[in-house]
């Protein structure tokens, strides 16, 4: 086995590269979406941000054929293994990754490195529609009713639909309430995931024995458990850069800059976003628009470009010199995250499951070389979805999401897992020891609707150094009492006869360090491991918070616009009120095609 995971350990990422183009052929090799030998001085429309909304909102504003379009993306295409949805955990902490990292906070964080979290977001074009575990979900129906509730007309469930409907491309069959409602033909394309280990029908049926039906991950009512549906076209990535981009830059009107990062939005005396300052290719440009600049750079790179821009907090910006265009106090706070908990572990039966490292084996290889099918046609990742009927409010808006991995964190002995999630590695050794090459399944409470925030602010006025994160998870007590109530659940479902009888499963029991004080198992033990094991699912959201006039803290309306300067707009994730109850990428997308249409009715545009 040692021998076998230092085999696994020196695959250099060139060697993955070479194999993605040499069997995906024409699908992986890299499109020239560059048009640094066409750059004009003036557009209409300065794009910031080519990744899930961003390409989107590019693709649709390009539709109009009298509209010149900028897309600055401060990444590159994709890489050639992003195709490969095995390969997806190798490509964070690389080059189409900004690499962040939270900041140390004492409350959580205890079993990872430094006391902070790795922080993954895509610097590539598709942004993280690259690098993430492609699932699809819409989110549930007052996720939606509830922005609109917030003060934010036209963004209920009955509003968005249309344009989640105009976006997918499924391919599946489900139930005939959510096919009705389900779009084909778009650009992103969506199938039910065809790798499928044994004990995913033991967690399926487990669901039936505790009470819930099987539902569609976007059924808009959620309450229920789920296989997971993929963003992928015939067992390959299919990412925004994909669907929306590569035949959108066959119109001479899109143009498309690659590596190019921009350090700041340009103003003119009356506060109106007049241009882009970028470095590309070693050199700092400029480029003008004549109608508008908007901002598609994510939870994260949004709120940093305002702020260094002079849009934000004025006594943060004033602490750093920096000069003030429009006080909005609610630019980079309102962080909302989804905390997810990936330590607990139970044991089953061989051959049941999967182990990591098989995805290195060569008839697993050979089988996606000829047939796009097997383990490298899957992320390795959740595998299925539960969410459960809440205990509070609305039953049908469900306080936690379930993940369901047919793995456990223990099982590559550390060669990805330990790396990837940036858990200490004596903290690994000590804890997870016991489960190297074992076959388990995790289960992971993943919170919905935190009411703790976070915020992210300048750490620097330099452009290219990283902004402080802080995600602040279980600041608000309500939070951990829910999270624990998740947590319950996950032994209920482990408990059923589907998965303890027919499986064989056992929790994997071993006290975990720093939580030895307490009973295992008691409330104050599950809160323990929760502060110790809790980490990110990936799901930013909620910095540039959309909101009404009587909002302080909202920084755009409900069509985008950013407070206190005219010509700029945020178009992304971060415009979330209040993040939705599942897996982001879908509803981040849909943004970026209701904010085309709002685009082009502001402009006259049909």
């Amino acid at each position: 086995m040692e021998n076998r995971v230092e085999l696994v350990r020196a695959i250099p990422v060139a060697l993955l590269r070479v194999f993605a183009v040499v069997v995906l052929g024409e699908v992986a090799r890299r499109h020239e979406y560059d048009s640094s030998g066409s750059l004009q001085l003036q557009y209409d429309f300065v794009i910031i941000g080519g990744g899930s909304a961003g390409s989107a909102l590019a693709s649709r504003l390009s539709e109009v054929a009298s509209w010149q379009v900028l897309l600055l993306e401060a990444g590159d295409a994709p890489p050639p293994e992003s195709y490969v949805p095995g390969f997806h955990q190798l490509l964070l902490h690389g080059d189409a990754d900004w690499r962040y990292f939270t900041e140390p906070e004492r409350d959580v964080y205890r079993g990872f490195t430094g006391q902070r979290i790795p922080y993954p977001r895509g610097r590539v074009l598709g942004g993280s529609s690259v690098l993430n575990s492609l699932f699809y979900v819409r989110g549930n129906r007052r996720d939606f009713d509830n922005w609109e509730a917030m003060g934010n007309p036209g963004w209920s469930y009955e509003d968005v639909l249309p344009y989640f409907r105009k976006m997918e491309d499924f391919r599946g069959q489900t139930n005939p309430f959510v096919a009705r409602r389900l779009g084909r033909g778009g650009p992103v394309v969506v199938e039910r995931k065809e790798f499928r280990t044994r004990v995913l029908g033991g967690f399926l049926r487990a669901g039936t024995q505790l009470g819930y039906r099987p539902v569609d991950p976007s059924d808009p009512d959620q309450v229920g458990f789920a296989a997971v549906e993929l963003t992928t076209k015939d067992g390959v990535r299919w990412s925004t850069a994909d669907g929306y981009l590569r035949p959108a830059t066959e119109r001479p009107n899109l143009h498309v800059l690659l590596n190019a990062h921009v350090t700041r939005i340009l103003f003119n005396s009356n506060k109106r976003a007049v241009g882009v300052r970028f470095k590309h290719r070693d050199q700092m440009k400029k480029v003008y628009v004549r109608r508008e600049v908007i901002l598609s750079a994510g939870s994260i790179g949004s709120p940093q470009i305002l702020m260094l821009s002079g849009v934000g907090p004025s006594y943060h910006l004033g602490s750093l010199g920096i000069p003030v265009v429009g006080d909005v106090p609610g630019v980079g706070q309102n962080l909302n995250d989804h905390p997810y908990l990936t330590g607990l572990a139970w044991t089953i039966k061989n051959d049941t499951s999967f182990n990591i490292l098989d995805t290195a084996q060569p008839s697993v290889i050979f089988e996606y070389i000829h047939r796009r099918k097997g383990l490298l046609s899957t992320p390795i990742s959740i595998e299925g979805h539960a969410w459960p009927l809440a205990a509070e409010g609305d039953p049908l808006w469900p306080e936690v999401q379930m993940g369901f991995t047919p793995f456990t964190i223990g099982n590559d002995f550390g060669l990805i897992t330990q790396r990837v999630l940036g858990i200490d590695r004596n903290f690994y050794n000590e804890y997870y020891s016991g489960l190297g090459g074992v076959q388990g399944f995790s289960l992971g409470p993943i919170l919905s609707r935190p009411k703790s925030r976070g915020n992210v602010t300048l750490a620097t006025t330099n452009p290219f150094h990283a902004p402080r994160i802080v995600t602040n998870y279980f600041s608000h007590p309500d939070d951990i009492r829910v999270f624990l109530r998740g947590m319950k659940f996950a032994f209920e479902i482990a408990n059923t006869p589907a998965l303890r009888d027919d499986f064989g499963a056992r929790f994997y029991d071993k006290i975990l360090p720093g939580c030895e004080p307490y009973i295992p198992l008691s409330d104050a033990y599950l809160e323990c491991y929760a502060r110790t094991l809790t980490g990110t699912i990936y799901h930013p959201a909620g910095t540039c918070k959309m909101g009404p006039p009587t909002d302080p803290m909202a920084v755009v309306d409900h069509r985008l616009r950013v407070r206190g300067v005219n010509g700029l707009r945020v178009v992304d994730a971060s415009i979330m009120p209040l993040i939705t109850s599942g897996n982001i990428n879908a509803p981040t997308i849909m943004i970026g095609e209701k904010a085309a249409d709002m685009i082009k009715w502001d402009w006259g545009a049909s």
